[in-house]
This record gives C-alpha cells, structure tokens and sequence, in this order.
C-alpha cells in the first residue's frame, strides 16, 4: 500500500473507534442494554483499538523516510498568526498529501479522529459568519464543554426565590428556601457533512483558504444546529403548545402560560412566511401592529417583545403547501434550550476514499460536536397560527341630537 493508502486506513481505523467508543458510551446511559451486549460493545472497541494501533504502526514506517529528509522539525506555533499559517499549511499539505501532514491527523483523549482542528480566530469568524445565516444558536443558553459527556446543576428561572426580611431583630435567618438545581446529563453527537474541493484552491492565498472554510463551516453548522434546536423544540409537551388566531389569544400565552419572570426576558421568533403575516396585521385603529423597535428601529416588536425571523429554509411551515400552519414561540429560548458545546470543529480529507480518487477529486470532511437539551420547558410556548386576525375597530360614540 502507498502512504496515502495507509494514512487514509489509519484515519478510518480511528473512526471507527470513534463509532465503537461512542456506541458504547450511549449503551451506558440507556438502561434497556443488558451487560452481554456491553461486553460485546466493549469487544468491539478493544478490536477497533488494536487494528487502528497496526494501521499507525504500519503508516509510521512509511513515513520514516519522508520525516528524515525534512530539514527540520516544524516550530511550534506561538501566536495566533503563526497558528493560522501553521493551519494553512498542514491544510495545503493534506489536500496533496504530503506525508508530513500526517502528524496533525491524531486522535483526541477519547479516541476521536480529529484531522486539522480549526484555530480559534477562525472558529470565531465562523461564529461571527453563523449569526448572519439565522442561527437559532445565539437565542439559546450556549454551555461550552471540555468533557464527551457530562452534568450541569441549573436552575429554573422561574423558581427563584427572593430573600427574607430581617429586619426585626427576633427574626431568625432560615435556610435559603431555593430550590435544588436540577441535574441536565449531556452526552456529545458527531455530526458530519463532506464536500468537493478542488486542487485549484491550492493556489489561492492563505485569506482566500480561510474565507472559503469559514463560509462552508458556517453555513453547515448553522443548518446542523438550527435542525437539532428545532427537534428539541419539537419536543415540547403538549401543554406547551397553543394554537393562536388573534391578538388576544397571543396576549393569553404571554400573560397566562409564561411565567412573569420568564416574560420580562421573552421574544417572539418566527420564520420568514410567519412575519409575513404578522407585518399585516392590524390594530383597532388601523395601524399595523407591528412597531419599531425605539432602541433599534431595524427590529420590529410584538406586544412590546421583540421579534426574530428566521428563514423558512431553517424554520419551515407545518401544514401543506395550501394551508400552511406558521410556527410563532413565545418566550425565552436561553431558559428552555441548553446547546452543550464541544468547541471542536474539524476537518480531515482524502484524495483516495469517498470515490475522490475515481473522480481526481478531494473530499473534505468537517465534524461538529455538540448536544442539545430541553431544559425549563415551560419558558417557551409553540404558538403556532394559520392567520391572525385584525384587532377589531372600537365602537363609534354617538351622541342624541
């Protein structure tokens, strides 16, 4: 075998550790699993293990020769410049498979094939690149994370309690009557996407590079996040949804289903057809309902609550094509919706498998790590509407002649 023939067995023998150990790591949270069928996902993994442990033994040696004629060991990066030309270079390296690139193709502490991981400056352009394509990421509580599973103690806002008066001298202070904070367990997902390169891009400045794979990663992850936000959402009970035809029955779910705390920090988000007949409504004295937002006159507000639009793309209509139902929730997403992030985009590519090589192509491949959780389900309503009617116009007084 060539060494990228063996370099690209190595990297598939890396995930499918990944799949084994992830596998595996599902079946100890799920309680229908019985111990045979861990032993036997525990064998698999072990199996996986040794088999991607020869691959790497076998495209060392292929790469011994490479690494002695090399003039000298390639410094470590110190800023964050030199990290962005470091990445540009590996980058350049594996998609013409240069032997030496093979030494940022690693594994991760849980045995994940992570390929090129993305410099923090880019993964913050991406981020920055993400708000303009509607991701719903930024409207929910985002919990970086270090570890592929974990917990986190967090409390409902709504359960807060205030502090008692003392102010009489004989009064004791009791134990703080807060809550217990709930336990929220996350488990990692990998969510993966592969895309065609070129070999011209080779050829373009390192600006030219980074600006294509920002663009590509945002609008991927964008699309990945918002689909899994939207399934939680989904989710919601049932006593949670309410389907709305007017102005009042908007002002029942922010006054009746919301809890006054969440209230104060609510928002309304839609998508595009959605706003599109919400921005026709009209109030009792004809004017639209929908006003301007004083403090951003770009942003129009519903009932004094801003409202977000997303595009149909990412949030789109239930129904049918000739009775659409347009998806409306009421509330504060950071208080119901947990994204528990790996911070761990990464690339890896191939000029051999995924049929590159039949084609002269190159595949690159991104990964994106990350959980979503529904937390505080009742600090956000479904209302979901076919059409909203117009206030109607109040009575005319009249007077006796």
């Amino acid at each position: 075998m060539t060494y990228e023939e063996l370099k690209n067995t190595w990297i598939n023998a890396g995930q499918r550790v990944s799949d084994a150990q992830h596998n595996l790591q599902l079946a100890l949270v799920d309680d229908e699993v019985t111990a045979e069928e861990v032993e036997g996902l525990k064998a698999k993994l072990q199996a996986a293990q040794a088999k991607r442990d020869i691959a790497k033994e076998q495209m060392e040696e292929a790469e011994k020769a490479a690494i002695k004629q090399a003039k000298q060991a390639p410094s470590i990066p110190s800023t964050a410049a030199d990290v962005k030309d470091q990445f540009i270079k590996d980058f350049k390296d594996l998609l013409s498979g240069r032997p030496s690139a093979a030494v940022t193709t690693k594994l991760d502490e849980n045995g994940e094939g992570i390929g090129l991981t993305i410099p923090q400056d880019i993964q913050t352009a991406v981020n920055k690149l993400k708000r303009q394509f509607d991701a719903l990421e930024q409207y929910v509580n985002v919990v970086p994370v270090t570890s592929l599973s974990g917990s986190r103690n967090i409390e409902k806002l709504s359960d807060v309690t205030p502090f008692k008066n003392i102010d009489n001298e004989s009064d004791e202070i009791n134990e703080n009557d807060d809550p217990s904070a709930s336990i929220l367990r996350y488990l990692i997902q990998r969510y993966a996407g592969i895309s065609t390169i070129t070999n011209t891009l080779l050829k373009e400045s390192a600006e030219q590079i980074i600006a294509w794979i920002t663009d590509w990663l945002a609008k991927k992850s964008t699309a990945t996040r918002n689909a899994k936000i939207i399934q939680v959402l989904n989710g919601l009970p049932d006593a949670q949804k309410k389907t709305v035809a007017n102005v009042d029955d908007i002002k029942d779910v922010m006054n009746v289903k919301l809890d006054p705390a969440i209230k104060l920090t609510s928002s309304f988000i839609t998508n595009q057809s959605g706003f599109n007949v919400l921005d026709k409504v009209k109030d009792a004295f004809g004017r639209y309902l929908l006003q301007p937002n004083p403090q951003n006159p770009t942003e129009l507000m519903l009932l004094n609550k801003p409202v977000k639009v997303i595009s149909d793309k990412y949030l789109p209509n239930g129904g049918t094509d000739k009775a659409p139902v347009y998806p409306l929730f009421a509330g504060d997403l950071k208080e119901a919706v947990v994204l528990f992030d790996r911070e761990q985009l990464s690339i890896m590519m191939t000029n051999i498998g995924a049929g590159a090589f039949e084609k002269d192509q190159t595949k690159i491949r991104a990964i994106d790590r990350f959980d979503v959780k529904l937390w505080d389900e009742e600090a956000v309503v479904f209302a979901s509407f076919k059409g909203i009617a117009d206030e109607t116009p109040a009575a005319s007084a009249t007077t006796a002649g």
